[in-house]
């Protein structure tokens, strides 16, 4: 019997769901495998017998807190996929704010009739058999590991930095072109797609388990980084990946 399938989405921008509608051939194979019974953005059914369930973004509000949790009690297998829903992504930076300073910043005068929760991961509100990083998910990644999951096997994610990818690109380290980058303590699987074309790595697939946050610091200030500079460069898409950074600048 095929895997029945659900593609649920929180706060987001949707854009990990793109990704796997944007599997073309690869989605022919997976559909042979698996039965799609609720995915918004590709039927119009919605049935509730999934066995495995996607989960994107982040988790914000009290109803997004009971509709994860229904998800949960259904799926014998959850799958977190795309920064928002494993680290917080972008949404998490709200948590270093007053939350009512920025309901009222979003929603002016009608703030009162939105309730904000701090931004929370999706494992923070339920169990998660498996996590997808990236913002973006890679698509390669995503066929890799639901493959692996419906063979009864969960994958391991890559433990080792994102630099990895960039020395295997033959890549010019970005430091060498005046650009700060934070690869050295991020998790690698995206084949290092933004230092590629020449931007800096953000994160948004999440610190390794052991990040060498010392010499990551280190470089940073050697580059002329201010402590400031460093906090939103670490926070982006890691706010609620808590790192202290008083032993590093002076007070």
């Amino acid at each position: 019997m095929k895997a029945k399938v659900g593609v649920f989405s929180f706060t987001s921008c949707e854009g990990c769901q793109l990704t796997i509608l944007n599997l073309e051939d690869e989605m022919l194979d997976l559909l042979s495998a698996v039965e799609l019974v609720n995915f918004r953005e590709a039927i119009d059914d919605r049935r509730h017998d999934y066995d495995v369930a996607f989960v994107e973004g982040s988790i914000t509000t009290p109803e997004e807190v009971e509709e994860v949790r229904t998800i949960r009690e259904r799926a014998k297998i959850l799958i977190a996929i795309g920064a928002c829903a494993c680290t917080g992504g972008v949404n998490a930076l709200k948590n270093m704010h007053d939350l009512g300073k920025v309901r009222h910043k979003v929603y002016g005068e009608g703030a009162r009739h939105f309730p904000t929760e701090a931004t929370k991961r999706v494992r923070d509100v339920v169990k998660v058999e498996y996590e997808l990083n990236g913002c973006p998910i890679d698509k390669k990644e995503f066929v890799r590991a639901t493959k692996s999951l419906l063979l009864g096997q969960v994958p391991k994610p890559p433990e080792h930095a994102l630099c990895t990818e960039c020395k295997q690109r033959a890549n010019v380290c970005l430091y060498d072109k005046g650009i700060s980058c934070i690869g050295p303590i991020v998790r690698a699987g995206c084949g290092a797609i933004c230092p590629t074309f020449g931007e800096a790595c953000e994160g948004c697939r999440g610190f390794l388990t052991e990040p060498n946050l010392a010499s990551m610091i280190d470089i940073m200030k050697s580059k002329g980084m201010s402590r400031r500079e460093v906090e939103d460069r670490l926070t982006h898409y890691n706010a609620l990946t808590p790192i202290d950074l008083s032993p590093y600048f002076a007070s």
